[in-house]
């Protein structure tokens, strides 16, 4: 069973990952990926300011939101 901790990093590091995975680091003015995880229930959000990309910025924020919960629950079924 991974701690509260591990599933807060993985989490934030799977929707950080999507993020840059989209943007060029110096194109995110303003990334904030705020994961929870308490009682067992995981809480994600994500807000991305990339006012110079033509990617939609609440699309991805969005995808990497799910992207933290996938890889939470990915973190376990190991």
């Amino acid at each position: 069973m991974p701690t509260d901790d591990e599933v807060v990093e993985t989490a934030s590091a799977a929707a950080e990952d999507v993020v840059f995975s989209r943007y060029d680091v110096g194109a995110v003015e303003d990334l904030d990926v705020t994961v929870t995880f308490e009682d067992s229930v995981l809480d994600v959000d994500v807000y991305v300011n990339a006012p110079d990309s033509r990617q939609d910025e609440a699309q991805v924020a969005d995808d990497a939101a799910l992207a933290a919960r996938a890889a939470v629950d990915d973190l376990f079924e190991e």
